[in-house]
């Protein structure tokens, strides 16, 4: 079984990377790389063909971690690396991002491939700050820990999405020529912002138990253990009931964050309302995670996932229909109230399924079917987008990756599921 430390402070810690990364999440794959893709480095495309490229570029940043997931967290568990590992994503992802200052106009293909790059260094380093939570909690504790971390993520995600919204606003209060150097610089923040927030991380949370083998053992025995969890994973049958759940409802809630800013673009709105949206979410977000992981612990996290799925299948059915600004407000305090809610409790429901001892490993799987999924939504909104020449149609095809999942999570017994992790 995994250390739990007996303070506070290493629980803050941890928190604190999704402070951390929140920034590139809000400001760069939300806000303002669909944004100043479709308008700055695609100027002068359809929209439609602006929209697909950015779908194949989200698409192809997920899968590659498709590839490399399982057998990362494999590796970093046999040679207690988990910190390491998420260390070097950490620098290759903010350095990415900060490479987009200095792309220049109409240069769409460098800034796909740089934003490809953060991607993966974002997405990457997830696996091992998830794997973590085994060595700051116990397990009756997962639903409130992993809710921190995510209203921690959506406070600092503001904070600094805030800041940057004003640089482009009123580019001249900062010494900006215009929104776009102020659009640009955001870039450098995020980078900076998230490297910061990591040195409490990495100075007060444990490195979980591992056998201590480095080099090419750790290679070795993480591959052979990569191979053994395959079938690990048949034998926990409830873990898988949950990965093809959430692969399926995660699917969807990730299509909706990242397509939402070129979606609200693409049928007419203004930009400075898209990032306003942006910005009431995060900050709604912040006290609903709190509240969900209150709400996992009292009536069960699989009916506060139930609760989330229903609230966005009635934004799709919305935000097909929508008209003006005002309701894409709406609509982005609906979300903020769900979308923390849904990444917290479904984090902390595989945490109770899976052997604390190859923590890394699992949630490789997790992210590695959460990017599968997310290879999918993107091309699908996009395809169809370009297919029928109207956005909206696009949107309905989620509602089908919400039914399946809700039906996947019904078939989970989470209470054996649970005794069979740590048997």
């Amino acid at each position: 079984m995994e250390r739990h430390a007996d303070s506070q402070k290493p629980v803050y810690a941890w928190a604190l990377y999704d402070w951390a990364n929140s920034a590139f999440a809000t400001t760069v794959m939300a806000g303002f790389f669909p944004l100043f893709f479709k308008q700055y480095w695609s100027a002068g495309s359809d929209v439609t063909e602006s929209t697909f490229q950015l779908g194949v570029a989200n698409s192809l940043a997920s899968l590659l971690i498709i590839f490399i997931a399982p057998a990362l967290g494999a590796i970093a568990d046999q040679g207690r690396a988990r910190k390491k590992f998420l260390y070097a994503f950490t620098l290759f992802g903010a350095g990415m991002t900060g490479g987009l200052y200095f792309v220049a106009q109409g240069a769409w293909l460098p800034a796909a491939l740089l934003y490809v790059g953060a991607s993966i260094g974002f997405f990457a380093s997830l696996i091992f700050y998830d794997a973590l939570i085994v060595a700051i909690a116990p397990p009756e504790r997962y639903d409130r820990v992993s809710a921190l971390g995510f209203a921690l993520g959506y406070l600092g995600g503001g904070v600094l999405f805030a800041l940057n919204v004003a640089m482009t606003l009123k580019p001249h209060w900062f010494g900006l020529a215009d929104a776009a150097a102020a659009v640009r610089l955001s870039f450098l923040t995020v980078a900076v912002w998230w490297l910061l927030f990591t040195l409490p991380l990495a100075l007060w949370v444990p490195e979980p138990a591992g056998n201590g083998r480095g080099g090419f053992a750790a290679v070795a025995g993480g591959l052979r253990q990569l191979r053994d969890t395959f079938r690990e994973v048949r034998r926990l049958r409830h873990v898988g009931l949950f990965l093809l759940a959430y692969w399926c409802y995660i699917d969807a809630v990730d299509t909706i964050i990242r397509m939402a800013v070129d979606y609200g673009l693409a049928i007419g709105f203004q930009a400075e309302s898209l990032i306003v949206a942006l910005l009431i979410t995060q900050f709604v977000g912040f006290p609903a995670a709190v509240v969900f992981g209150r709400l996992g612990e009292r009536f069960g996290a699989r009916a506060g996932i139930y609760l989330a799925i229903a609230v966005y299948s009635l934004v799709v059915l919305w935000a097909t229909r929508m008209q003006h600004e005002a309701e894409f407000y709406a609509l982005a305090v609906v979300i903020g109230l769900v979308q923390g809610g849904i990444q917290s409790l479904s984090r902390s429901v595989y945490a109770r399924l899976i052997p604390p001892d190859k923590s890394a490993e699992f949630f490789g799987f997790y992210n590695m079917l959460g990017k599968f999924a997310a290879v999918i939504g993107p091309i699908l909104v996009g395809w169809v987008s370009v297919a029928s020449g109207s956005p909206r149609l696009s949107l309905l095809s989620l509602l089908v990756l919400f039914g399946l999942g809700a039906w996947f999570l019904s078939r989970v017994d989470l209470a054996q599921g649970e005794r069979m992790a740590r048997e």
